[in-house]
């Protein structure tokens, strides 16, 4: 199993509609995630909107993205998504997350 950690950020102004939209994630968006290995899956923010995310696979990092961007409804909730995030010319916001590497685990 591989720990993935990854970070971006929400545009301040856009933090509380951002809570919003992931209080009710579609059924459908949910099943394409757990299909694709993203287990255990888990989103923390500062009040700045700094987002750090947390999930384990099977695979590899790159392999759960490959397969979510092979889903329908993960291009319909990218483009969802897309305003929320501090870039500049963004077309999915899984563009936007930067690897962490993991440096300690207690088992």
């Amino acid at each position: 199993m591989t720990r993935v950690g990854f970070q971006f950020k929400v545009k301040e102004g856009s933090i509380e509609l951002y809570k919003e939209h992931h209080k009710s994630v579609w059924p459908e968006m949910l099943a394409a995630l757990k299909k694709h290995g993203w287990n255990n899956y888990s989103l923390f923010m500062r009040n700045d909107g700094l987002l750090f995310g947390y999930f384990e696979t099977s695979g590899t990092f790159q392999d759960a993205l490959a397969g979510m961007n092979t889903e329908e409804v993960n291009s319909r909730w990218q483009t969802l998504m897309a305003p929320f995030f501090e870039s500049d010319n963004l077309t999915a916001p899984d563009q936007l997350i930067v690897s962490l590497e993991e440096v300690f685990h207690l088992a």
